[in-house]
């Protein structure tokens, strides 16, 4: 079965699917749906509405995101998007068994309509619900250690020990990509900002993944720049998709920097760092050192430029870090460690009691 099983990491970013095994999703795309009134039968059911994936540059004010901040918002355009997957993966005939990992603000709700949508709507023969944050832990290859996974929604700490979650240990932190695009966008265009404008978008996601950067010592950063003559350094300017070009401010290459000092942004705190001390400080004394000699940074916002230096530098600064052997893991596929997590486990025996299958769903469904 493990062979064959399809793996849907769906986050408030992207999408990330593809058979279990491979060493990174053969699907990426974003989690947004485009819906459009039907000219026969115009009316805001889903049922009388064209649907379709990511941004229609005719209509770019009719898209939406069906995840937000780890929350299922839009059942129907989640429900569309898993068919999309799925339909992709089909074998002949044959519905593949499913991996959806899911996240920890999940309610009870949202595990029965899930289960609902995956057996009764879509037909797959198994299921299983993974959690996004302990994936990311066996994409390391470790057991115990502490996660720190920030993507396009939520940045979550969670340690483990020996593959399990330590009780009331968690943070899951409100800020994450989506904030630092929001503040690009308000910072690159002010008063014309437009979060449904295309251009302004791909500005956006192209200058975060070609100029941002996380500054090791932001004072020093900011004084280094200052001293520059305006125009002369090519990694400051930036070509926009008209053609013009723009100067960046060092706030606007900088802006990973809101990771560890919210504030400077209007972000709730705490910044990562205080999140992953905060959480090991719950812990049990005698596990403590074993949890940070294995940090390991994982998810999108991890793969810019100096985040894991700095993440290594601001633990190192604590008093408690520095009496200790501590160490940032960060591998090179990390923005799909969720995903290549999920893969692991579907080869892991261990794991078959958590499957479920169509026949005990019914059966669950009956009592």
């Amino acid at each position: 079965m493990a062979a064959r099983t399809v793996i849907i990491d769906h986050g408030s970013g992207f999408v990330k699917a593809g058979t279990a095994g491979w060493n990174e999703p053969q699907m990426v795309f974003p989690n947004i749906v485009n819906y459009l009134p039907c000219k026969e039968n115009p009316g805001p059911s889903y049922a009388q509405r064209r649907v379709s994936l990511g941004i229609d540059i005719c209509h770019p004010d009719t898209f939406s995101y069906p995840i937000e901040r780890g929350r299922i918002v839009n059942w129907d355009a989640v429900q569309y998007l898993w068919s999309f997957v799925l339909e992709n993966h089909r074998r002949e005939h044959e519905i593949p068994p499913v991996i959806i990992t899911e996240t920890p603000l999940r309610e009870p709700a949202d595990r029965k309509k899930m289960l609902e949508i995956l057996f009764e709507l879509l037909h797959v023969p198994s299921v299983l619900l993974a959690d996004q944050v302990q994936m990311s832990l066996y994409a390391s290859g470790l057991l115990t250690g502490v996660v720190v996974d920030s993507g396009y929604g939520l940045t979550r700490v969670q340690p483990f020990h020996q593959g399990r979650p330590l009780p009331y240990s968690g943070k899951t932190l409100e800020f994450a990509g989506q904030d630092l695009s929001a503040y690009l966008l308000k910072s690159l265009f002010k008063e014309d900002c437009d979060r449904r404008s295309v251009f302004q978008l791909e500005t956006v996601a192209v200058t975060q993944m070609n100029k941002c950067y996380v500054p090791q010592n932001l004072g020093e950063a900011l004084d280094f720049r200052e001293s520059q003559q305006s125009g002369l350094n090519e990694s400051n300017t930036y070509q926009l998709p008209d053609g013009s070009r723009v100067e960046l401010t060092p706030m606007q290459q900088m802006a990973p920097e809101m990771f560890f000092s919210p504030q400077m942004f209007e972000q709730p705190g705490p910044s990562i760092p205080q999140a992953i001390l905060e959480s090991l400080e719950s812990c049990e004394i005698s596990l403590r050192p074993l949890l940070a000699s294995h940090v390991m940074a994982c998810g999108g916002n991890t793969l810019y430029p100096g985040f894991t230096k700095r993440l290594f530098r601001e633990l190192m600064m604590w008093d408690y870090f520095s009496s200790i052997r501590a160490t940032v893991w960060a591998g090179s596929n990390r923005n799909f460690s969720v995903w290549l997590g999920a893969s692991v486990v579907a080869h892991l025996s261990t794991y078959q009691s958590e499957w479920m299958s169509r026949e005990e769903y019914g059966e669950r469904m009956r009592v």
